[in-house]
């Protein structure tokens, strides 16, 4: 059987990545215009588990279902799409959570996925292509998306080292862009270029099957969100996944009223440290009349179409409120060196500690010989860690300070 992937102009690009350690540059694939074998499969039965929470719009004929699992992996994020035409099967992931968890390949298995057409990570943050390593070691993968933008992470090696172990079709995605998978139809709305700003420059997408469009930005900016309005690419939109885990640095009013979706939905854990989803965006949300769904409130959230009608489904009943969106006080929480894809320095193991920047082996036994650590400026203690360094730890994020 035979795959048909009609995609539309873009330049044949040759990238070199470096994972370090010694290791080869990565040596990207064309991907343009290919056919290849795929292995037949089936897609899965309704889940049973589910509960039907809203219905709009009577469908085409000629389209089969579509169904986008917005997956709950917490304080992470991993989009799953599967659909049919013509009798083969698509599979398509956007991120995979975070790297702590194996969610989404235990996911991906009780959905029957074997094949994975395109596996997207957004950006490098952990949080987002924490389990995409494995996920690509699990599954047969077709071929690899990202921004192009790099992370000295661990995460980001093992996913650089999968992707070439496994000699897989790899490509940067830029504005512009336009591709058809069988039925479904791909607009990427961003990044035009990259300058090694991981979550401002996601990789995001349009989603059109049939007359439902879909809208999902990774963590791109309101300032970003704006710079899609500025492309001249059709924003509208049924369903917008909601940025940066409903983060105020996501979701600007006039990208909120130009997308104008019928359903938001967010991604984010259960009273997560950064108050997400944050107040001011579930306002936002909800005043204007925009049903919102949750993965800390409403587990894993699906959408299933037809092309015409479309309906979601959700894991659990809930009510999202700005006071039950992760504004728990912190001695509610049980301590943890892992807070979404935060890391407390005073307790990850030295494993975990390397997925810091500028934190390799010998720094993380150091910084455990010299703990505790009053704020993430005290990591300047730390032989090697200056200044310039000790700004680069706070702009990945990643690490924390806690008691």
């Amino acid at each position: 059987m035979k795959k048909r992937y009609l995609f539309a102009l873009f330049s044949f690009i040759i990238i070199f990545l470096f994972s370090g350690c010694g290791q080869e540059p990565l040596q990207p694939k064309d991907i343009a215009q290919r056919k290849e074998n795929i292995t037949e499969k089936s897609l899965p039965a309704e889940n049973d588990e589910a509960q039907s929470t809203e219905e709009n719009k009577a469908a085409p004929a000629d389209l089969s279902e579509l169904k986008v699992h917005f997956i709950d992996v917490g304080q992470g994020d991993s989009t799953l799409l599967q659909f049919s035409d013509d009798g083969e099967d698509f599979t398509i992931l956007i991120d995979a959570g975070n790297w702590t968890g194996d969610e989404v390949v235990q996911y991906l298995k009780l959905q029957h996925v074997s094949q994975i057409d395109i596996a997207v990570g957004t950006h490098p943050d952990a949080d987002h292509i924490g389990q995409l390593d494995q996920v690509i070691n699990t599954f047969n993968v077709g071929e690899v998306w990202l921004s192009g933008n790099t992370n000295p992470s661990q995460t980001f090696q093992r996913l650089l080292k999968a992707i070439d172990s496994k000699a897989l079709n790899y490509y940067e995605p830029r504005m512009g862009d336009q591709f058809e998978v069988g039925p479904l139809k791909i607009e990427v709305l961003y990044p035009k270029t990259i300058s090694e700003h991981d979550n401002e420059e996601s990789i995001s997408l349009k989603l059109t099957y049939g007359d439902v469009r879909f809208i999902l930005t990774g963590d791109a900016t309101t300032e970003d969100e704006l710079k899609m309005l500025q492309s001249g690419i059709d924003m509208k939109a049924d369903i917008l996944k909601l940025g940066h885990h409903g983060s105020s640095t996501s979701t600007h009013p006039t990208f909120l009223r130009e997308v104008n979706p019928d359903i938001a939905i967010y991604s984010a854990g259960l009273n997560n440290t950064y108050g997400h989803p944050h107040e001011e965006v579930v306002n936002l949300v909800q005043n204007s009349e925009i049903k919102l769904y949750g993965t800390d409130i409403h587990g894993t959230v699906m959408v299933e179409t037809d092309g015409k009608d479309y309906k979601v489904l959700t894991k659990k009943n809930g009510t999202i409120t700005p006071s039950s969106s992760g504004n728990t006080p912190k001695a509610e929480v049980e301590p943890s060196p892992i807070v979404g894809n935060c890391i407390d320095v005073n307790r990850a193991s030295i494993e975990q500690l390397q997925e810091i920047i500028h934190i390799g082996a010998a720094r993380a036994q150091d910084l455990i010989n010299l703990r505790p650590f009053t704020s993430v400026d005290d990591l300047g203690r730390i032989k090697g860690i200056g200044p310039a360094r000790i700004a680069d730890i706070k702009s990945q994020g990643l690490a924390c300070v806690g008691g």
